[in-house]
C-alpha cells in the first residue's frame, strides 16, 4: 500500500527505532521524510547515510529516540557489495563517469583474493570527493560537482571481517569490457567507504575498481531480515500498528554494558547530577574505560547514558566517590 506523501497524519506519539529497507533511487532523507508523512510528526532522523543507489537497512529514531542516535551511529555496519574490477570511476561507485579502463588482462582470483585480505584489520583511508564530509565547513560533494579537488586527511577505520562470495564475469551484454565483479561481504566500523575500499582494492590490483552494487544487511543488532519496506511502513501507519515494529529506547541500547543504581541516583541524575559509583547495585556487560554505558532504575526503567570511569574489573576496586560521567538524561 502507496500513501500520497501530501497527506499527512495526525500527530502521534511515537518514541522508539524503526529499522527501515532502503530501496534504491531513494535517498535516506526521503525515507526520513516519508516517515514524518505517515506519522505526522517532525522529530524522525536515521543513524547513518546511505547512497541512493544503495539499498538495506536504514535505522530510523522517531520522538524521543533521536536523543540516542549517535549511541547507535558507533556500531559496526555489515555490507553485501560487488567491487567491479578493470573500470575506475570518479565517484568510485557505478553512478559517476569513467575516468581509467584496464585493456590488459584481469588478475587471477588468488591473487584477487590476497589482495583484498590485506584490508582486514585497522587501516586509513581518504575520504571520496564525493561524500558529505566536510572541510571547512563544506561539503566535499559541493566541492567535486563544482570540479574541484579538496585535500582530504586520511581516517582511521576497521573491517572486522571480509569474505569473498563469487568471482565472475560481468553480467551478459557487457562481456566486451575486460571486467571481473568481486561480490564480497564486508563487516566494518563507522566511517568506513565500501566504494573507497573497492576503488583501493582495484588500484592495489594494478587494474582500477569500483562499487557496483551495495546492500547494507546490518547496522549494530538491526538486521536486514526485520527490515520494514516502504509498502510495509504505510501499511503500519494505516492501521495504526507500527508500535508493533518499533523498538523501545531500551531495547535499542541493549548491546551496551549496564549499570543498575540505586533510587538516590536516580533522582540525582534527572536534576543532572553525575552517578557516584558507590550507588552501583550491580552491572551488566564488559566495557574499557570510556565507554558508554546504560543507567538503570532500580526497576529495571533506561534513565540515561554515561561513560565509564574505569574498565568492569577496575570499577569494581574504584574508589566511592569516583563519578560516571553522565551524557544524556532519558528519565
Amino acid at each position: 500500500m502507496k500513501l500520497d506523501l501530501t497527506d499527512r497524519r495526525a500527530g502521534v506519539a511515537l518514541d522508539g527505532v524503526l529499522v527501515i529497507n532502503k530501496p534504491a533511487g531513494w535517498t535516506s532523507h526521503d525515507v526520513v521524510a516519508r516517515a514524518r508523512t505517515l506519522f505526522g510528526m517532525s522529530k524522525v532522523g536515521h543513524t547513518g547515510t546511505l547512497d541512493p543507489a544503495a539499498t538495506g537497512v536504514l535505522v530510523l529514531c522517531l520522538g524521543r529516540a533521536t536523543r540516542i542516535a549517535e549511541y547507535l551511529m558507533s556500531a559496526d555496519k555489515a555490507y553485501r557489495a560487488v567491487l567491479r574490477l578493470g573500470v575506475a570511476t570518479d565517484t568510485q561507485d557505478a553512478t559517476g563517469t569513467v575516468v581509467g579502463r584496464v585493456a590488459e588482462t584481469l588478475p587471477e582470483q588468488v591473487a584477487i583474493a590476497e589482495v583484498m585480505n590485506r584490508f582486514v584489520g585497522r587501516r586509513q583511508q581518504v575520504p571520496p570527493m564525493y561524500s558529505a564530509v566536510k572541510v571547512k565547513g563544506v561539503p566535499l560533494y559541493k566541492a567535486a560537482r563544482a570540479g574541484r579537488t579538496v585535500s582530504r586527511s586520511p581516517r582511521e577505520f576497521t573491517v572486522r571481517s571480509l569474505e569473498i562470495l563469487s568471482i565472475g564475469p560481468m553480467p551478459e551484454g557487457t562481456a566486451h569490457l575486460p571486467t571481473l565483479d568481486v561480490t564480497f561481504d564486508v563487516v566494518c566500523s563507522k566511517g568506513t567507504y565500501v566504494r573507497t575500499l573497492c576503488a583501493d582494492i582495484g588500484e592495489l590490483l594494478g587494474v582500477g575498481g569500483h562499487l557496483a552494487s551495495l546492500e547494507r544487511r546490518r547496522v549494530g543488532r538491526f538486521c536486514i531480515e526485520e527490515a520494514l519496506s516502504l509498502d510495509e511502513l504505510a501499511g503500519l501507519a494505516d492501521r495504526g500498528a507500527v508500535e508493533t515494529r518499533l523498538y523501545t529506547l531500551a531495547a535499542a541500547l541493549a548491546d551496551l554494558p549496564a549499570l543498575h543504581v540505586d533510587r538516590d541516583a536516580v533522582e540525582g541524575l534527572c536534576h543532572g547530577v553525575a552517578v557516584p559509583v558507590s550507588r552501583v547495585v550491580s552491572s551488566e556487560g564488559a566495557w574499557m574505560a570510556g565507554a558508554f554505558v546504560r543507567l538503570l532504575s532500580p526497576d529495571g526503567r533506561l534513565v540515561g547514558i554515561g561513560k565509564a570511569p574505569c574498565s568492569a574489573e577496575e570499577l569494581k576496586q574504584a574508589h566511592p566517590g569516583t563519578m560516571i560521567k553522565l551524557e544524556k538524561v532519558l528519565a
